[in-house]
């Protein structure tokens, strides 16, 4: 509740909240917090001018890149995160939330007819947005594996992680443009390894190809072996070469906000920028000046998110193993991405068909797992998977899993 309203008071005040009297003793920082929005609030209701800074100023455009100081904070961001000092202010554009810092990324970058390598099960947006810029999308398939090596093993019950094929993702790569890469991985919750990442760099030094990340679950990785890592910072010799996507929709439980950034290479800046000028002209206003109360909340709320969903995730895995579902744990993100064959009830139907079920007699809502696959004709990956959301509060949760 902390961080709503300080997300609100970022709206009506046009600047990061700021608690001058940490102090006290009379008064926690909450009940501070809430004491000035509620001021605030009564004075715009009492025909008071709030402190928006130029009155009318929010309800006007930013410039189409983003305010200046948003971009500073969200630089800043990436030191404060990752000791990462290579972005400047100018390598930053503010979007219309990660989906369309994505787009722009594939359209500065591709030209009708290039091709796209995208891993699968995938965010159903990439492949949709590929054919929207008459770019063609290749894919690679995650599979389930027995460990972070890039090794397959035919006994489900001992899987933990999901792999790819390294000489599939060479042949994919070897006439590509660009590679899209999610990681924390929507919907398997897989966590790329710097090991994997470094095979991935590799690939695309080697073909020359583009890379365009998809890093809303940043801060959504669980246990001590699985952290995120920025590309151009671990890898400085992409960093000409990677676009990194973002925004404050997963983190701040705010989707609904539509904000968003692209940190892109000098040498396409311009490109990036006109072609976002053209698709939305910019991000809303209001949620950028929220979105610097965000960016200066204390590190606690960024390390709790892992620690929250973490336990969400976990509680709905369990359930779902002890009703017979082949559950590959997740390393980040909050989904549950589980084979259904061998669940009594559903075998034997199709991924649209388990969904609809499992809606429609239990209450309880799942993605089919064929809408994140590609490939036509493959019976690996075809009616076997089914994707759960743990993103809802802990009482919805005992309530679907009851």
């Amino acid at each position: 509740m902390e961080y709503e309203m300080a997300l609100a008071h970022g709206v009506l005040s046009g600047r990061p909240y700021e608690d001058k009297d940490e102090e006290s003793e009379g008064s926690t920082a909450e009940e501070r917090l809430q004491s000035s929005l509620s001021n605030m609030i009564a004075s715009s209701g009492n025909g008071g001018e709030t402190a928006v800074a130029g009155g009318d100023q929010l309800n006007q455009y930013s410039p189409p890149c983003g305010r200046g100081d948003l971009r500073l904070s969200i630089a800043n961001y990436y030191k404060r995160f990752y000791n990462y000092g290579g972005v400047g202010v100018e390598d930053i554009t503010v979007t219309l939330g990660a989906t369309e810092a994505l787009a722009s990324a594939l359209r500065t970058i591709g030209r009708p007819g290039d091709k796209c390598v995208i891993f699968e099960p995938f965010h159903e947006l990439y492949p949709s947005q590929c054919k929207l810029f008459y770019l063609e999308p290749v894919y690679v398939t995650l599979r389930p594996s027995t460990s972070s090596a890039n090794e397959t093993n035919d006994d489900e019950e001992i899987f933990n992680n999901w792999t790819y094929g390294e000489e599939e993702l060479e042949s994919a790569l070897s006439d590509a443009k660009i590679l899209v890469l999610n990681t924390p991985h929507n919907p398997t919750g897989k966590v790329f390894s710097k090991k994997e990442l470094a095979h991935i760099v590799s690939l695309c030094l080697k073909f020359d190809v583009y890379l365009i990340t998809d890093d809303i679950y940043e801060h959504m990785c669980y246990g001590e072996d699985h952290r995120h890592i920025v590309v151009p910072h671990e890898f400085p010799e992409m960093a000409n070469r990677t676009l990194l996507c973002n925004s404050l929709g997963k983190s701040a439980s705010a989707t609904g906000w539509r904000l968003g950034w692209c940190v892109h290479p000098p040498h396409l800046r311009n490109i990036y920028r006109g072609i976002h000028d053209q698709l939305v002209v910019v991000s809303p206003h209001p949620m950028q000046y929220a979105t610097l109360s965000y960016l200066a909340l204390p590190n606690e709320y960024f390390v709790n998110l892992s620690r929250k969903y973490q336990g969400r995730v976990s509680k709905l895995g369990e359930a779902l193993r002890a009703t017979g579902f082949q559950v590959i744990p997740p390393q980040g993100a909050y989904y549950l991405f589980v084979n259904y064959t061998s669940v009594l009830g559903l075998a034997g139907m199709t991924s649209e068909q388990a969904a609809m079920h499992l809606l429609k007699a239990i209450g309880v809502a799942c993605v089919p797992g064929d809408n994140f696959y590609g490939k036509e004709f493959d019976s690996t990956t075809k009616n076997k998977y089914l994707r759960f959301a743990a993103c809802r509060s802990d009482d919805d949760l005992d309530k679907a899993i009851r």
